[in-house]
């Protein structure tokens, strides 16, 4: 239980320290103010770090945002390193998110029921329904099966 709240204090402080690092630190270009960091996972034994971003724009951006994490992995981790004062620093991967498809994939999906539910809404505007109102017996009614 320990090992698990360690690595997920771990993880918040990569998190915190990358995306300040990303923000005011690093001059490459392609790492302009369109990359998010979203989550941020280590292993057990604190060896290994993942580090979930996602990128505004077109594959190129993305393309582009991949290429200088990879390229600003080194100063990343030794600006972890010495935020995180540990014996040994993590090593760290960079992971695009799926966050943004998964969302779109889901709002497409929302679009596409609500659009049947009103061809639905539409269809059945100004029906009755197919027997009486109310077809359950009562107390008191007659028995029409005798």
């Amino acid at each position: 239980m320990a090992d698990n709240a360690r690595a997920k204090k771990l993880a918040d402080l990569i998190r915190e320290v990358v995306a300040q690092k990303l923000q005011r630190g690093i001059k490459d270009p392609r790492l302009g103010t369109h990359v998010t960091i979203t989550d941020t996972r280590v292993t057990g034994d604190l060896r290994e770090a993942t580090v979930f971003y996602t990128v505004y724009g077109d594959d190129e951006d993305r393309a582009g945002a991949a290429a200088g994490l990879e390229s600003a992995k080194g100063m990343l981790r030794s600006a972890v390193g010495k935020a995180a004062g540990i014996k040994f620093t993590p090593t760290l991967t960079f992971v695009a998110d799926a966050l943004p498809e998964n969302a779109r994939t889901i709002e497409d999906l929302l679009d596409r029921a609500r659009a049947s539910d009103a061809q639905v809404r539409e269809a059945s505007s100004g029906k009755g329904y197919a027997g009486e109102a109310d077809p359950y017996r009562k107390p008191g009614d007659e028995d029409t099966t005798a």
